[in-house]
């Protein structure tokens, strides 16, 4: 071999140990906005009786507060993906997290229950602009044949960021507690390194590509993106302008349809049960304490691990539809099933979090996958808004549910709720497993 050859192949081993170093870094800082959304709503949950019986605050405030992040993200989603498709992925994934430190930073001072819902809606708004930002980035960038891993990496992080901040919160409000505005606040020490590990991170090169800067799209390209085949997909998307209209148009209202429907009733059941998950299990004569909501959390856990195994090998449908009727008789049989021994409960109850888990895992999956490029940030954030909806309301209404009803008859409206999702699925859900962007967002528009 010649000097020459031997710098060429030297060369080539170099980019392609700086772009998997580049990957590596897009996953740790993609994931760790995930895991920040997870540590936020988990941190609470111990500490929602100290704060409640300081601040004097009603079954209701305590519903509020708790579901204040999803209504911000509510508000964040849409906002953060139109702007994302309009502006560019890079400014908003700083613009997102500086918010997140400032807001974060402001729980240090709460003085009133007001405070507390508008800092945690603003924490919210950052949030959900992380979205609408964070999955399009990640399915924008990473190869074809490892998208689907990757990105459902992302919602591990999340439900390890909820085990991480459930965990935290409660063992750091045990005898001789840590004041609970300091627990709440230690979200911003992983924001303040999140912000600074963004620093210099690359616009997406597929954005630039769907504003017509091609030239700038094919250098970004070519330094940064691993696989030949995506390069060139790249280069053979149809240029166009995406309107938030287009969402709805007969080319891609089923695509929208679907995720929405899908997302809002997958997380509406998880968030209401795994915050409250203490006050839940107690109905059935089962201790709370450590063990309930981190006990929840462990499984998804485990399901989101299984996913993220399988979903490049079996793909998506089959961990997307049979999941959803099993979580159906699940809640059925609790809540048809009042008298059942308290360890058939607590087992139909992780059989729901490992379950659940699994489709949680695939809502940030399709949504980067469905949506065209010019309108995959507002297409996401849409799905993220409707979400939030089923969220937030789940959170805010659980314990009025159970107070007025009974815990029976809440999980008999959950099972409701786990129906539509898995008909919608059923009907709607793409198999997408192993092809390009521009093929899975093909996929609906016919």
């Amino acid at each position: 071999m010649s000097a020459t050859e031997n710098i060429a192949t030297m060369q080539d081993a170099a980019s392609v140990a700086f772009k998997r170093r580049f990957m590596m870094r897009m996953i740790a800082v993609l994931t760790g906005g995930m895991l920040l959304d997870g540590y936020i709503l988990g941190v609470i949950g111990p500490v929602t009786s100290v704060m409640k019986e300081e601040m004097g605050m009603s079954t209701a405030d305590m519903g509020l507060i708790a579901a204040a992040a999803l209504f911000g993200i509510l508000i964040g989603s849409p906002l953060g993906g139109w702007a994302g498709d309009k502006f560019g992925r890079k400014p908003l994934f700083m613009i997102d997290m500086g918010l997140f430190v400032l807001a974060s930073g402001m729980q240090f001072f709460i003085s009133s229950v007001a405070m507390l819902f508008t800092v945690r809606l603003l924490m919210g708004v950052a949030i959900g602009a992380e979205y609408s930002v964070g999955w399009p980035l990640m399915s924008e960038f990473a190869p074809a044949r490892l998208r689907g891993r990757l990105m459902g990496v992302t919602l591990l992080a999340w439900y390890g960021g909820f085990m991480i901040g459930y965990t935290a919160s409660y063992l750091l409000n045990l005898p001789a507690p840590t004041p609970w505005r300091v627990i709440i606040g230690t979200s911003t020490v992983i924001a303040v390194v999140l912000f600074l590990a963004r620093l210099g991170l690359p616009e997406s090169p597929r954005w630039l590509w769907s504003k017509g800067r091609k030239d700038e799209a094919r250098v970004i390209a070519h330094k940064y993106l691993e696989s030949a085949e995506d390069m060139a997909d790249m280069e053979n998307e149809v240029v166009r302008q995406g309107r938030f209209a287009d969402l709805f148009s007969p080319r891609y209202w089923r695509m929208t349809a679907f995720v929405s429907i899908f997302w809002f009733c997958n997380v509406g059941p998880y968030f209401a049960i795994a915050t409250f998950a203490d006050s839940v299990l107690e109905h059935y004569g089962l201790n709370g304490g450590l063990a309930g909501g981190v006990g929840l959390s462990m499984v998804a856990v485990a399901g989101v691990v299984a996913t993220v195994l399988l979903i490049d090998k079996a793909g998506r449908r089959v961990l997307t539809v049979p999941p959803q009727w099993i979580t159906v008789v699940v809640f059925l049989v609790i809540g048809l099933w009042s008298s059942a021994p308290p360890a058939v409960v607590l087992g139909l109850f992780l059989v729901f979090s490992f379950l659940n888990s699994m489709g949680g895992s695939l809502v940030s999956i399709y949504p980067g996958e469905v949506f065209p490029t010019e309108v995959r940030g507002i297409g996401t954030g849409f799905a993220a808004a409707i979400s939030r909806v089923g969220a937030g309301l789940g959170t805010f209404l659980l314990p009025i549910g159970v107070e007025t009803f009974g815990v029976s008859a809440a999980m008999l409206v959950t099972a409701v709720v786990v129906f539509v999702g898995a008909a919608v699925s059923q009907l709607w859900a793409p198999e997408t497993k192993g092809k390009s962007l521009s093929e899975t967002a093909a996929g609906f528009a016919h």
